[in-house]
This record gives structure tokens, C-alpha cells and sequence, in this order.
């Protein structure tokens, strides 16, 4: 049995490796392990290299994956408060340096996908395969509660402006009602939560070259089916796969259906998947 090393001078991967790295003033925690072709998982908001367990511990298997906790969360060190996207897409490709990830499969979970698609569309001779899985960064035309909600808040700033204290007090039982779950849990990460929230990334969609997997779940409310459609539509040659009954973690809704579909994705020279749903 191979023993993990704690070593962060010596990152390359290739066995079992963990630790953290040192760029830009931030501390990255990674691990990775395996031998193989290389792959990259990307994590969503709020979650860390554990989001992904099942998933490394079967690549790993058949390939040299990595994964690590995106700044701010899991034991990463907190960004700038200006971060978006694109600071965590080129924070991401330091790392990749550092590990010796010359042009791995990317694979990326909500914020995870949205953070990809930027590096695979500015970056695109540093990624092979590409699969997102319920990635966030399209935007679409609201549900009927989305639109509700916003409106509600911006009641709210209105009373907060006109109403004095009376209209704060209105205004902070308006917002414990409709803000999201990860709005509510953000903390300090509430400017870049803002920020990636409101970006629209479909203009740099056709600009992605990377064979491109779209893994997505019929009933995920957080990031809906339609963002999926977007990119099936602008991604040159992208493939969507729909997991029925499952939700905005649909890979580990289904994750047996998931594992496979990926491997035969990874695997395969002519992109072939399972069949393809839009």
C-alpha cells in the first residue's frame, strides 16, 4: 500500500500526494493520486475537495486526478474580495503549473463549471476533455419565484432607504426571507458570490474547443435545464446527457451512471456518450 506524503516541496503526481501550495499569497490545499492520463476536478460553491470524493477515488484508479479546495472554501485561504471567475480560472491554472498538470481533462461541478468553461475558452491549449456537470455562468431567463424573490428585495432596499429604522427592520426580515442558502452561509465571500452570480459567460461559449461532456440533472433547481441547453447550443460539438430524478448534484445522484459515462467519455477518441438529450 502506497503511504500519502504530506510534502508540499514536491507536489508532482504520481502516487498518493496531498498538502498545499503557496501562489499569489493564498495557500491551496490539493490532493492527488493515481498514475494515467491527468484530470482536474473543480469543486462547486461551498464545497472542497471532499465534494468529489467518490469521483477521485474512482479515477484514480485509471488516471493521474487532482483536485483541490478553491480559494475561500474548504481549507484554501479567502481571495481578494474582487475575485470572479476569471481570477479563480487563472488561480486554477497556477495550480495546474505546480502540479505538473500540462493539459488535463477538466471537470467541473456548478462554480467548478462555471470557473472551467473560462479556462477552457481562454486557455484553450490547457485542456483536453472538458465535462460540466450543472455548471453555473449562463445566464437565462428567470423562474417565476426567482423574478418574485428579486422583486421582494428590492422592496426591501427601497424601505431600507425611505423607511428609516422601521424600514431597516422591514427590509432585514424581507431578505432573511428570500435570500439563497449560499447567500445566507457566504460571509466574506458575499462580494464574489455577487459577482459570479451576475456573470454571463456565453459570449466566450463558442470560443471553447475542448471536447465538451454536459452532465446535467432533469430537476436541478439551482442551476435549471435550460443554462445546459445554452451550451449544448454554443459549445462547438458539446454533448448533453439529462439524469432523470436527479438535481443539481446529479453525478452523485447517479453515480454509478455518471462514472460510466465519464469513463467512456474520457476513453473514447470519437466523443461517443450514451446518447445525447436537449
Amino acid at each position: 500500500m502506497i503511504q500519502p506524503s504530506t510534502s508540499a516541496d514536491d507536489p508532482t503526481i504520481g502516487a498518493w500526494t496531498h498538502g498545499s501550495l503557496q501562489i499569489d499569497g493564498l495557500t491551496v490545499r490539493y490532493h492527488a493520486a493515481g498514475q494515467g492520463p491527468q484530470v482536474l476536478l473543480l469543486h462547486g460553491w461551498g464545497g472542497a475537495i471532499e465534494s468529489f470524493a467518490p469521483v477521485l477515488d474512482d479515477l484514480q484508479r485509471s488516471y493521474a486526478v487532482a483536485a483541490f479546495d478553491l480559494p475561500g472554501f474548504g481549507q484554501s485561504s479567502l481571495p481578494p474580495p474582487t475575485w470572479g471567475s476569471a481570477d479563480y480560472a487563472q488561480l486554477t491554472l497556477k495550480v495546474m503549473d505546480r502540479l505538473q498538470l500540462h493539459r488535463p481533462h477538466l471537470i467541473g461541478h456548478s462554480f467548478g463549471g462555471q470557473v472551467s468553461m473560462q479556462l477552457a475558452a481562454t486557455s484553450p491549449a490547457r485542456v483536453a476533455k472538458l465535462v460540466l456537470v450543472c455548471s453555473a455562468g449562463i445566464r437565462t431567463r428567470p423562474r417565476l419565484a426567482t423574478r418574485l424573490k428579486r422583486a421582494a428585495a428590492g422592496l426591501g432596499r427601497w424601505l431600507a432607504a425611505y423607511g428609516g429604522g422601521i424600514g431597516e427592520k422591514l427590509r432585514a426580515g424581507i431578505y432573511r426571507r428570500v435570500q439563497s442558502q449560499d447567500y445566507a452561509d457566504a460571509g466574506p465571500l458575499r462580494p464574489i458570490l455577487v459577482k459570479v452570480i451576475n456573470e454571463d459567460l456565453t459570449p466566450l461559449l463558442p470560443l471553447i474547443t475542448a471536447q465538451t461532456l454536459l452532465v446535467w440533472g432533469e430537476q436541478d433547481r439551482d442551476v435549471p435545464l435550460p443554462a445546459a441547453q445554452v451550451m449544448a447550443r454554443l459549445i462547438p460539438g458539446a454533448q448533453l446527457v439529462v439524469f432523470e430524478n436527479a438535481g443539481h448534484f446529479a453525478y452523485l445522484d447517479q453515480f454509478d451512471r455518471f462514472r460510466l459515462l465519464v469513463g467512456r467519455f474520457l476513453r473514447d477518441p470519437d466523443n461517443r456518450s450514451e446518447g445525447t438529450s436537449s
